[in-house]
């Protein structure tokens, strides 16, 4: 396990947030899932607005007793922050053998995963303001989804996968928000085999 200045033990798990919604972006739109939100991040991306520092220190049975109390739960999507960071095998057995759905991770890929996750969702930061400390390792994903700045999308050509999402970058502005938004659907239609993903749950208003 990595060393970070978030996890405060072996036994411990640094979490912002754990919370029942619909998932919002990518390939599972609209399925009803628990979110664990891990707190910490080894990338500084200029357009994160995650509040990943606040941090609450929780075991892994107290992390499935939270999961546990909601319904109607088709999947479980590990985020963050960058949940790689403090993810392991231990947590992610737990939650399938206790929850019995699919464990997701949404990664920023820089570093290895948990072999026994069902489903992975990239989204590399290379080439973003703050999101080049460190590279992205990982070569092979369940579902691509990318941020789109404008970068050149040939640098994810080497990605195994079978679905690319490109997702326009959110800002409060809404002009800036707009122009991001007809620039991301210019790229999908310029770029066979990317599909457009739009965070849902921010049209909608929840979490």
């Amino acid at each position: 396990m990595p060393t970070t200045p978030y996890r405060t033990s072996n036994n411990m798990y640094p979490v912002n947030e754990i919370f029942h919604s619909l998932q919002g972006e990518g390939y599972h739109t609209g399925t009803p899932s628990v979110f664990i939100r891990f707190s910490g991040c080894n990338l500084h991306c200029a357009f994160c607005d995650t509040p990943i520092h606040e941090t609450h220190s929780m075991t892994s049975s107290e992390i499935v007793e939270n999961a546990l109390q909601f319904s109607n739960v088709q999947m479980i999507i590990i985020t963050g922050g960058e949940p790689s960071l403090f993810l392991d095998d231990d947590l992610v057995l737990a939650l399938k053998k206790t929850l019995g759905v699919p464990v997701a991770i949404e990664t920023n890929g820089t570093n290895p995963l948990p072999l026994s996750l069902d489903w992975i969702t990239l989204s590399p930061k290379t080439g973003m303001e703050g999101g080049d400390i460190f590279p992205c390792i990982l070569s092979r994903c369940d579902e691509l989804k990318v941020v789109f700045c404008g970068q050149d999308l040939k640098q994810y050509d080497h990605i195994a996968t079978d679905h690319r999402f490109l997702q326009p970058r959110y800002s409060d502005d809404p002009i800036v928000r707009q122009a991001d938004l007809e620039a991301c659907v210019q790229a999908v239609l310029d770029n066979p085999g990317w599909r457009l993903s739009l965070q849902t749950h921010r049209y909608l208003h929840i979490k």
